[in-house]
């Protein structure tokens, strides 16, 4: 057993994953012996992740806010608090805060052997967000 205090360091997302500012706050690590990765994700209004996939899927439960997600050649989606998204393994997506509304998600998925539990691709464009191409 381990326990791990509150205060853990809330730090900035990385502007390589991320447009606009987004705020992680780990839950688990896939290096504490689960394969398990969460983090509880605070998007600003507009904020968004950039492309990305999960070797085993993604789900993410909306805790706060309005948010929007979209799956490769999907369209755009709202989301709310109490909805959960799940992401298949492989499926290329993002996910994010609506335009003029903050959003909280807790994020979820299960590292790979290697223990990578998300690959990250391109940005995604104003127009993608917008719902006008994918």
């Amino acid at each position: 057993m381990r326990i791990t205090r509150s205060g853990t360091p809330t730090t900035p997302g990385p502007a390589d994953w991320f447009t606009g500012e987004v705020l992680l706050d780990p839950v688990a690590s896939p290096d504490d012996g689960s394969g398990v990765s969460a983090a509880s994700v605070r998007f600003a209004a507009g904020a968004r992740t950039a492309w990305h996939t999960h070797p085993h899927g993604q789900t993410i439960l909306v805790t706060h806010g309005t948010g929007r997600c979209q799956r490769r050649g999907g369209p755009v989606e709202e989301i709310r608090p109490g909805d959960r998204v799940f992401f298949a393994p492989g499926e290329d997506h993002w996910h994010g805060a609506a335009p003029g509304a903050p959003m909280t998600h807790l994020a979820i998925a299960v590292a790979d052997a290697s223990g990578a539990a998300v690959a990250w691709g391109p940005h995604v464009t104003d127009a993608e967000y917008a719902g006008d191409g994918a």
